[in-house]
């Protein structure tokens, strides 16, 4: 389990990477009041849901109330509202959306979406790591230091770290030439700097792939070439032993009686009727036609490996009774 866990967690570093280096921050900027709305909504809902479902859990659920009131309903809240942006974005590739304005309003949406929601998972890991598991709590100083480190490193790698990359991607601007291994190595390496950095700071190791992702041009062959060279190894390989640890981490017998089906009724229907019902009340309220709004619902509630990684962390920071909301990914993936 340690060596599968190790390589599994190297897998996750790389894939936020890649979702890092496939998120455009120029399109969140240039799609308008109508995605931002949408977006905010659709994030803004399921996570006052999760909230509800929540406190319901932690007065139904033995050991819930062990977790501290502020992480528990940040991780829940984030676990529901969060949308599975490349997930979305290779459905409609292959339903051949993205150039639709449904499939450019979706992507725009999740895209902020994903941004909202990775920043709100950091402050549940800084809160979380202020004595999450029951035992002894650190001093609140202890938080803010995580916090405001978080948003160091954040600035810095824009300021300094993205120019850096720019650079790199303008010598590797030339179509159909390949790219130098010498620059294919120094970003690889650099993946695992960040991720080391952000882990060393108090914040999850993704978050650090995940922002130096974030600084590399989308614009040009570098990102083509990089995308091409890493992302079938590690979609192919790497992720699955991710769902293979999760599986082995997960009990299923947790889900047992009349009460715990409920809940997870509870957790599915409040995930999906939030994500939906907002999205597709904005739309609408944006003058969408009825089915393009629907179908704007739907793909919003696109889950996936990110919710997955969101319960693990929450897990990992012994958030209470993570085993059972594992096990609502079962039946929630779309």
């Amino acid at each position: 389990m340690p060596t599968l866990e190790s390589v599994a967690s190297i897998g996750l570093l790389f894939f936020l990477f890649l979702v890092g280096l496939e998120l455009d921050l120029n399109s969140i900027r240039r799609s308008g009041k109508r995605a931002f709305s949408i977006a905010a909504c659709g994030i803004t809902l399921p996570f006052v849901c999760g909230i509800g479902v929540a406190i319901v859990l932690r007065k139904t659920v033995d050991g819930a109330d062990k977790a501290g009131f502020g992480q528990f309903i940040v991780f829940m809240g984030v676990a529901l509202s969060i949308t599975a942006f490349p997930v979305l974005a290779r459905i409609l590739a292959e339903l051949k959306l993205l150039t639709t304005r449904v499939g450019e309003t979706a992507m725009a949406a999740a895209a902020f979406n994903d941004l909202a929601a990775w920043i709100l998972l950091a402050l549940a890991i800084a809160l979380a790591g202020n004595g999450a598991d029951g035992g002894d709590k650190k001093s609140p100083l202890v938080s803010v230091w995580v916090l405001l480190s978080g948003i160091a490193f954040v600035a810095f790698m824009m300021i300094f770290i993205s120019p850096v990359m720019k650079r790199v991607a303008q010598r590797c601007s030339v179509e159909n030439e390949a790219v130098d291994e010498v620059y294919i190595c120094l970003t690889l390496a650099g993946v695992m700097v960040s991720g080391f950095i952000t882990d060393f700071i108090g914040i999850h190791s993704i978050f650090g792939a995940f922002v130096f992702g974030l600084t590399i041009p989308k614009t040009g062959n570098f990102a083509e070439r990089l995308i091409e060279r890493i992302e079938d190894f590690v979609l192919g390989l790497l992720l699955p032993l991710y769902f293979a640890s999760s599986g082995l981490k997960t009990d299923v017998t947790k889900i047992s009686g009349g009460k715990a089906w409920g809940l997870l009724v509870l957790v599915i229907a409040t995930a999906c009727a939030g994500k939906i019902l907002g999205t597709f009340v904005v739309a609408m309220m944006c003058r969408m036609p009825v089915r393009e709004s629907i179908t704007l619902g739907v793909l919003m509630n696109t889950k996936g490996l990110v919710e997955l990684i969101v319960l693990n962390i929450g897990k990992e920071k012994k958030v209470s009774f993570f085993d059972f909301l594992l096990l609502y990914l079962l039946f929630s993936t779309n």
